[in-house]
């Protein structure tokens, strides 16, 4: 049997952004692509007028941040040209030796409850459905949910904060400009971390089977 960690969560402050920069590339690193740039999407979303600094929390165990998560505004645009406004997460780090323990997922659930409290009715998220499908996502397919292209993907995923918030929504998921992350940038602001070595892993072969998937 695994063992369950259950972590003291809190808000982030100014003083964790180097650690959290830190520990989210820590959990990244080499498990999409070799390397990874989601540390810098740490630094630079939480500058995004789309942030929602409330929701970000932070995972502590024994006095060490091990864990966080980040929100952000988002939309889904109907055909109609609506847009129903919904929110989305990412990236939600857990450092290595601390995964698999129930981390992630209580970040996830405790803030995807603080988000309905505050009003928000729906997030949406891209991530391996084999996991996510653990704190009650469903394919956005179901839903008539698609990229921001156009395409469907095992990888979109849609949970109700609110019951009946799916209700008559479909179209194109939109997430906010700060997850379009500038190569050359996150490129230099790896440059201010210790070096590590880039390799092939199982996880990238999965992140590819998942995009192979997307279709219209």
């Amino acid at each position: 049997m695994k063992e369950i960690i259950t972590p003291f969560l809190r808000l982030e402050s100014p003083k964790d952004y180097s650690q959290v920069e830190w520990l989210t590339r820590e959990a990244f690193w080499n498990v999409h692509v070799p390397g990874c740039n989601e540390h810098y999407l740490a630094h630079v979303l939480r500058d995004s007028p789309d942030y929602l600094a409330e929701l970000g929390f932070v995972a502590i165990v024994e006095d060490k941040i091990v864990g966080n998560i980040m929100y952000a505004r988002a939309q889904i645009i109907a055909s109609t040209s609506k847009a129903h406004q919904v929110i989305t997460f990412g990236p939600v780090s857990v450092l290595p030796p601390y995964q698999s323990k129930g981390i992630g997922k209580a970040l996830i659930l405790h803030t995807m409850a603080l988000a309905s409290a505050m009003g928000h009715k729906l997030v949406v998220i891209y991530g391996d459905p084999a996991y996510y499908c653990r704190c009650g996502f469903e394919a956005g397919e179901k839903y008539g949910i698609r990229s921001s292209d156009g395409l469907f993907s095992p990888a979109l995923q849609v949970k109700e904060l609110i019951p009946g918030a799916l209700e008559g929504i479909s179209g194109n998921f939109f997430e906010s400009e700060a997850y379009h992350v500038a190569p050359d940038a996150a490129e230099a602001f790896e440059q201010s971390f210790a070096p590590k070595d880039m390799f092939e892993t199982p996880s990238q072969k999965r992140f590819m089977e998942l995009l192979s998937q997307s279709h219209p």
